[in-house]
């Protein structure tokens, strides 16, 4: 399965179902699954917008994420499209617009079909990378 890993908070951001996009500088003709992987280097909490940490909260952390996973997979997902950010009309939260970076000359993945995971420890890489999922034994 493809993954592409991401800094925190935003990894969990998608795994809540708060973040229904990532943005990117580059583009992807690629559709179909993928893995979410927290990256282990942490952002500067300093650095998170009001509706980041508001987020977060909601869903049972605390104020500057504590417990956030790192090294991890936290979710699946499916790419479903990608938009170029200057042609998005954005009708969706507020809330959202928060999450990523809009700027025109940028690409927004839209991602569906959000399936949270038990925080299963993998190594990172940047741009897409492949990931096995354990298999059951039977």
């Amino acid at each position: 399965m493809k993954a592409i890993t991401l800094w925190q908070p935003w990894a969990t951001l998608i795994a809540i179902g708060a973040k229904r996009y990532e943005t990117r500088s580059w583009a992807t003709n690629y559709r179909g699954p993928l893995a979410i992987h927290a990256a282990k280097r942490k952002a500067d909490p300093g650095d998170w917008h009001g509706p980041i940490n508001a987020a977060l909260k909601e869903a049972g952390f605390g104020w500057y994420g504590e417990e956030l996973p790192y090294g991890c997979i936290v979710c699946t997902v499916e790419l479903v499209e990608v938009y170029r950010t200057e042609t998005m009309y954005m009708p969706f939260r507020a809330a959202e617009r928060h999450f990523g970076d809009y700027t025109p000359g940028r690409f927004a993945w839209r991602l569906a079909n959000v399936q949270p995971v038990a925080n299963i420890p993998a190594r990172g890489s940047q741009g897409f990378w492949e990931w096995q999922p354990m298999r059951e034994v039977a």
